[in-house]
């Protein structure tokens, strides 16, 4: 890169103290928002402010219907080989 491709370094800086608050909260979201971790840390953000589940007997159904369990046909091929069924 020539000398004068060079970009300015204070044109570059980590910060601005000339922007705004509210600018530099804005990069500083955006920045955030691009992190790896980011989604993460917000999920557990909201996770730590919701109510804990409840503990009582009654907000839970006593009857639970259980669900249909489909074997096909190469499922029950390979039991019967294997002396399952």
């Amino acid at each position: 890169m020539s000398p004068a491709a060079q970009p300015d370094p204070a044109s570059h800086l980590a910060y601005d103290d000339l922007d705004s608050l509210a600018q530099m909260r804005a990069d500083a979201g955006s920045a955030q928002a691009h992190l790896p971790r980011a989604r993460a840390l917000a999920d557990a953000a909201r996770a730590a402010v919701r109510p804990a589940p409840s503990i009582r007997f009654e907000d839970y159904p006593r009857e639970v219907a259980k669900r249909d369990v489909r074997v096909d046909e190469a499922a029950a091929r390979l039991a019967r080989h294997l002396g399952l069924g």
